[in-house]
């Protein structure tokens, strides 16, 4: 008979859970009779409390919860449940500074699950790294990586601005005026450098490319300075290969209004440009001014800038309209000519119309040039009333009307 209880138990005990196991013994200890308890303890391993509790349900089986499988409160503590203290002293590794905790031991290494699993067993709690991870998980918590959103000190009037600007923008288009924005794109390394993302290849056949990336190795740099028509969406860009400077920035806008700008635009009497407050174009730049002010002598336009905010660069219409797409086009191809450079930007288009026109700028730039204040007097320079340091018009001089 202990044998058949055996065969029948091992049977069956895959498929029985805590409770099914349980009832299982009872019944079969119930029709044994005296000592059946016993036998069923030798044949299954179950222990006679088990058996004898589950004889107890059989008595009053209507009171055996259905889908309950252990009794409420029953089973295993967890060790947040043993030592509800672990979960505190936990938060205090992962986030010393926001709980008040300067003098954390993991504040400035690596918190991975080993080393605080490692540094709570040194203050008394003995949980496994798997056990860490769950705890996690369960709070929240998650790997990752920086997120670039702070962009710094804001200005009391960087919303007032993009209003400005916002309403300059409406009132040259309504009267059919040309608006662009100006910037320039990060240089490159011209020659067979990594670039970043990644591309179709066959497959474990990447595109080979340098370890180390050299100047020393390249074949020069590439300089892009984009104009892009906020009206048209059509972009310009002057690939340069010595400096970029003011100079070299405004004889960009000169080459797209000859060559672009113009014939859009055969009524134009003022031109808008919308550009960051740094770089090349920078707001507090006197030679940028100059340059203006030479480019409106030459091309018979006035030219109202409005420049962004400090700290708001990513604002501006080129970097989301023009530049963030001939990253896209390049990603994962070695720039290895600036011929490669220009087809890869002269190619890029968009579903919604964009067309970009590239050309290399062979010319040599200098830097450090110095404007005078008597340069800074000859300048048909007029500031708005609302910071006028950003919003200026500078406009042909009288001698070249």
């Amino acid at each position: 008979m202990g044998t058949e209880i055996s065969e029948r138990f091992n049977l069956l005990k895959p498929f029985l859970n805590e409770k099914s196991i349980r009832l299982f013994g009872a019944a079969e200890a119930k029709v044994l009779r005296h000592g059946g308890i016993q036998v069923v303890s030798e044949q299954t391993g179950l222990s006679r409390t088990t058996i004898s509790k589950g004889v107890q349900e059989l008595k009053n089986s209507e009171k055996i919860p259905v889908s309950r499988i252990r009794k409420k409160g029953g089973g295993r503590k967890t060790i947040v449940e043993k030592m509800p203290q672990t979960e505190s002293a936990l938060a205090k590794l992962i986030e010393p500074a926001l709980r008040g905790e300067p003098d954390s031991p993991l504040l400035w290494t690596s918190k991975s699950l080993r080393k605080l699993s490692a540094e709570l067993k040194l203050q008394g709690f003995n949980v496994s790294h798997n056990y860490i991870g769950e705890i996690l998980k369960e709070k929240g918590f998650s790997l990752q990586a920086n997120r670039k959103t702070d962009e710094g000190k804001s200005h009391p009037d960087r919303n007032a601005q993009f209003e400005h600007i916002h309403e300059t923008i409406k009132a040259y288009q309504s009267e059919y005026q040309p608006v662009i924005s100006v910037d320039a794109k990060k240089k490159e390394l011209v020659g067979n450098f990594k670039n970043a993302g990644k591309e179709l290849c066959r497959k474990k056949e990447p595109e080979k490319v340098k370890v180390y990336d050299f100047p020393s190795d390249a074949e020069g740099k590439a300089i892009p300075y984009g104009v892009y028509d906020i009206t048209k969406n059509k972009g310009w860009v002057s690939i340069g290969i010595d400096h970029d400077t003011s100079e070299f920035a405004t004889n960009t806008i000169k080459t797209w209004w000859t060559k672009m700008g113009k014939s859009y635009y055969p009524n134009a009497q003022k031109l808008l440009i919308t550009a960051d407050g740094g770089g090349s174009n920078s707001s507090r730049s006197r030679l940028w001014k100059k340059e203006l002010q030479k480019l409106s002598n030459e091309i018979g336009l006035q030219l109202e800038v409005c420049h962004f905010p400090p700290a708001t660069s990513k604002w501006n219409k080129i970097e989301h309209r023009l530049f963030s797409y001939i990253a896209q086009n390049w990603r994962g191809k070695p720039l290895l000519s600036y011929e490669i450079i220009i087809n890869l930007i002269g190619s890029t288009t968009t579903t919604k119309g964009l067309k970009v026109i590239c050309e290399l700028n062979k010319n040599k730039y200098k830097t450090g040039i110095k404007v005078t204040d008597k340069d800074m007097k000859s300048i048909n320079l007029k500031r708005n009333d609302f910071h006028g340091e950003w919003n200026y018009i500078i406009s042909p001089n009288s001698t070249n009307k």
